[in-house]
């Protein structure tokens, strides 16, 4: 088992989805990073608050021992009252899409940077492939006796 184990760790592609696991958590602390402090402050400014991600609509009631802001975000949602937190979700979905637009360019230079014989080979490698799994099909399918 312990053999069977390491076999399967040394393979490339374990270890190539090891690296990316991590260099992927890197990367989205920075683009944490880059919307919480830089981008949704920016956008927060431009509509007359530096904190967009404490907009919310307040759906219930405040518990009767509340003392804290009845304006503050996080201490509304650690006491339980239902809301609906709209800015959290537009910083979210800047986020998402500056993740996104950057996982874009990041493939399209790389496909810039394959020299176009290697993507032609691998095209025709997955067109061989393709046929190569035709040929098995029509191999494994039961013959018509009647052609």
């Amino acid at each position: 088992m312990l053999q069977g184990f390491k076999a399967f760790i040394a393979r490339g592609n374990v270890i190539d989805l090891a690296v990316a696991v991590i260099i992927g958590a890197a990367f989205g602390r920075i683009v944490t990073s880059l919307t919480d402090d830089l981008i949704m402050p920016l956008i927060g400014w431009a509509v007359g608050d530096l904190d967009f991600s404490s907009y919310f609509i307040r759906l219930g009631t405040l518990p009767a021992n509340y003392v804290g802001d009845p304006n503050n975000y996080a201490a509304l949602k650690a006491a339980g009252v239902p809301m609906i937190g709209y800015g959290q979700f537009a910083t979210a979905a800047v986020h998402f899409l500056i993740v996104a637009f950057l996982i874009y360019l990041l493939i399209r230079s790389i496909r810039n940077m394959i020299p176009e014989s290697q993507a032609a080979d691998a095209a025709e490698v997955m067109l061989l492939r393709e046929i190569r799994d035709e040929l098995r099909q029509q191999r494994s399918a039961p013959s018509n006796p009647t052609e």
